[in-house]
């Protein structure tokens, strides 16, 4: 292959990664998402740190007690704005498993910043066995597990809907936008839940938003680094190849 049309292919193959920077995602619901723009969303996107806190709040308050977090650490959220003392104090209201001891025997101590979040069971066996038989899923990846992960977690936060007439919900709750319409898993969020640190209005729409900016977060803590080393990237990329283009002229100018 021409060397010239190989250097093309790698530089729009590099653009389109950078430009995109998603993941392959499984498939999602057939039902239209709402279309929510975020302020992670975009080439220049970040994270809304005030919103994603909010998340944490909510996911401590309301979604802990089924779900984990086991890629995530209490140090992580650093980057969100939290200082030393202050994930300290988050981390030491867990209890984590450790040892054994000198003894040989396992046992209990308050979570450190350099843990995983405390799963809120035991063993995967003890999750189903809590849950008739299906073990809620982890949700540190979930928006990348996801198609659309972000729009559809938001859609499927608010989409608890009274089913059709007619529609059997014997097996779970009806939700417009879960594949089949039938989810196991109760409605999480009724707007109220929580009553937010920064005093926000608590509506079921703000919920969504911040559990979504915070779960987003978890899937991909170092998104803003990562575009901004893209974008440093790309303006390299450029750079080097309007110099080269123009060394190319200036070679073979008088040959020309």
């Amino acid at each position: 292959m021409n060397l010239k049309i190989c250097v093309k292919l790698i530089m729009y193959f590099s653009f389109y990664m950078f430009l995109s920077g998603n993941s392959i995602y499984a498939a999602g619901p057939s039902e239209k998402l709402y279309d929510i723009k975020f302020s992670f969303e975009g080439i220049f996107g970040k994270f809304d740190i005030p919103s994603a806190r909010r998340g944490l709040q909510l996911y401590r308050e309301v979604c802990a007690g089924c779900h984990g977090l086991k890629y995530v650490a209490y140090r992580n959220l650093s980057s969100l704005g939290f200082s030393d003392e202050e994930i300290k104090t988050i981390a030491s209201e867990y209890e984590t498993k450790d040892g054994p001891n000198d003894e040989g025997e396992m046992y209990y101590r308050s979570a450190l910043p350099s843990d995983k979040f405390v799963d809120p069971y035991e063993n995967e066996k003890a999750a189903k066995a809590m849950n008739n038989g299906v073990a809620p899923p982890d949700l540190s990846l979930i928006v990348k597990a996801r198609a659309n992960g972000s729009k559809y977690l938001y859609s499927l936060l608010v989409g608890y809907e009274d089913a059709p007439e007619g529609f059997d919900v014997a097996n779970g709750y009806y939700n417009k936008f879960y594949p089949g319409n039938i989810i196991a898993m109760p409605q999480p969020l009724y707007g109220d839940d929580v009553e937010y640190y920064d005093f926000t209005e608590a509506s079921l729409e703000q919920e969504a938003l911040d559990l979504v900016a915070f779960l987003t977060w978890t899937s991909n803590p170092e998104m803003h680094e990562r575009k901004k080393m893209g974008f440093k990237v790309f303006l390299f990329l450029l750079f080097m190849t309007s110099l080269l283009f123009l060394s190319y002229k200036k070679i073979w100018k008088e040959i020309k």
